[in-house]
C-alpha cells in the first residue's frame, strides 16, 4: 500500500514568495489592464508594508491596522477601499492555493472599508467648458488639428484612454446613415459600437487628411521636427493635455477621464441612463 502523502497545513504568516505567488493569481484573474495595474500597485503597497513589520500573521487584526495605517496617512477613502480590495483579493488567492486558512481568509474579506463622509459631487466638465476647452487648441498646426480630434473624441463619446490610443481608420464606419467607431472592444474585453457626431468626425477627418493617415492607428506620436510617428499616441502621453485646463483655471478636472465627463454632459443633455449604459459599455445600469 502506498503511504498517504501528507498534506502541508495552511499557514498563518505568509512570507515574499508566497506573497508573490497569490499576487500573481489575482492579476490573472482580471480581465481589464487597467485593473491589473491598479491592483498591482495596490498588493506591492501592502507587500512592502506587511514585510517591513516583524512576521506578521495574515488575518483580520493585520488587515485593520493596515487600514488603520492608510488613514493616518491620510489616504482618500476611495483609495483606502480600492488597497482593502486588492488585499481582501490577495487572501482569498492564497487561500485557495493552500497557503491560507481559509477561516483567516473569510476573516480578511470582513474587514470593513473606510467610510465616506459627505456626498460625492466630482470634478466633470460642463458644456461651457467643454468648450473653451477644444478652442485652446491652435488648428493651424498639425499637433493643434490632433489634439483638437482627441479631446473632442474623449468628451463627445466617452472612451477611454487605452480605448482612444487604439483606434484604427478602419474601427470609424458609417451604419444606417451615421458615423460610429465599430465593435470596439473595451474593459474587460466587452465589445460596443459607439456613435461620433458630425462635429467630432470633422475633427477627426482633418487630423487624418492633414497628416495623410490612410490605414492603421488614428492617433499617433509627433517628434519636436513635426513628424508623424508610426506607433500609436502612447496612454501616458494623452495625460499631457490636461495642462490646457488648468492653464483656463477650470481646476482639477480631467478631460482625460472621459467617461464621467462624457456620461455627465450626456445626463445634462437629458440622455437616459439606459443610453449612457450603451455608450461607456458598462455591463449594469447600476455601474452608470
Amino acid at each position: 500500500m502506498p503511504k498517504n502523502k501528507r498534506k502541508h497545513a495552511p499557514k498563518t504568516v505568509l512570507r515574499l514568495p508566497d506573497l508573490e505567488q497569490s499576487k500573481s493569481a489575482v492579476l490573472n484573474s482580471l480581465a481589464s489592464q487597467c485593473s491589473q495595474r491598479s491592483y498591482d500597485h495596490a498588493i506591492r503597497e501592502f507587500i512592502e508594508w506587511y514585510c517591513s513589520e516583524p512576521r506578521l500573521a495574515f488575518n483580520k487584526t493585520v488587515v485593520t491596522r493596515y487600514r488603520i495605517f492608510l488613514e493616518q496617512a491620510r489616504y482618500a477613502s476611495s483609495t483606502i477601499n480600492l488597497r482593502l480590495a486588492a488585499v481582501r483579493r490577495l487572501a482569498y488567492e492564497a487561500a485557495d492555493a493552500g497557503l491560507l486558512s481559509p477561516d483567516l481568509a473569510a476573516e480578511i474579506r470582513r474587514v470593513k472599508g473606510a467610510k465616506r463622509l459627505g456626498v460625492r459631487i466630482g470634478n466633470w466638465l460642463t458644456a461651457e467648458q467643454g468648450r473653451r476647452l477644444l478652442e485652446v487648441f491652435d488648428r493651424h498646426t498639425l499637433r493643434g488639428v490632433r489634439d483638437y480630434a482627441m479631446v473632442a473624441v474623449l468628451l463627445g463619446c466617452g472612451l477611454r484612454r487605452a480605448e482612444l490610443a487604439a483606434l484604427t481608420v478602419q474601427d470609424l464606419q458609417r451604419r444606417e446613415e451615421h458615423w460610429v467607431f465599430a465593435d470596439l472592444i473595451g474593459k474587460a474585453g466587452r465589445i460596443r459600437t459607439v456613435p461620433v457626431p458630425f462635429w467630432i468626425e470633422t475633427g477627426l477627418r482633418a487630423w487624418i487628411s492633414e497628416a495623410k493617415i490612410t490605414a492603421g492607428p488614428i492617433f499617433r506620436a509627433i517628434n519636436k521636427a513635426g513628424r508623424i510617428a508610426p506607433r500609436l499616441q502612447s496612454e501616458g502621453d494623452l495625460g499631457s493635455r490636461e495642462g490646457n485646463v488648468h492653464e483656463m483655471r477650470i481646476g482639477q478636472c480631467r478631460p482625460t477621464r472621459s467617461p464621467p465627463n462624457c456620461a455627465r454632459l450626456c445626463h445634462d443633455a437629458g440622455g437616459e441612463l439606459e443610453e449612457i449604459q450603451f455608450l461607456l459599455g458598462h455591463l449594469s445600469v447600476q455601474t452608470t
